[in-house]
């Protein structure tokens, strides 16, 4: 059976990424994760997350390389995170309450969400070796 997969993006500016915290559901409320969402049926990877990027953050990124995967709390549904960059725009919390930019220092300064965790892990491995 083909996972359904849930889209992350690793948004990389000046050595930094972007976290967003969670406002909803209430079990997920006040957890951090890498932007992203849902991949729909018939859609690429890649356009879901600049579709999504744009519908949570109000940006256009570009997507490079993936980072890592992790499995979900779903039977059958897996995260899959991907490098990206902003192309345009200035990212604002439209789905999130609050986003931070957080170099590698300070990956662990919030509260990541159980899923993000090994991107987590792959990103600054990433981050550290630029």
């Amino acid at each position: 059976m083909t996972p359904r997969v849930v889209v992350a993006a690793a948004i990389i500016d000046g050595g930094r990424v972007l976290a967003a915290r969670r406002a909803y559901p209430p079990e997920l409320a006040g957890g951090w994760e890498f932007p992203g969402g849902k991949v729909e049926p018939g859609e690429d990877e890649r356009c879901a997350l600049r579709r999504e990027c744009r519908e949570e953050l109000g940006i256009e990124v570009a997507v490079g390389e993936p980072l890592g995967e992790a499995d979900l709390d779903r039977p059958g549904w897996v995260l899959r995170a991907w490098l990206a960059t902003v192309d345009a725009g200035t990212p604002v919390a439209a789905a999130h309450d609050a986003l931070r930019w957080l170099g590698p220092a300070e990956l662990d300064d919030v509260a990541w969400l159980a899923p993000d965790r090994p991107i987590v892990d792959s990103l600054r491995q990433y981050l550290n070796a630029r």
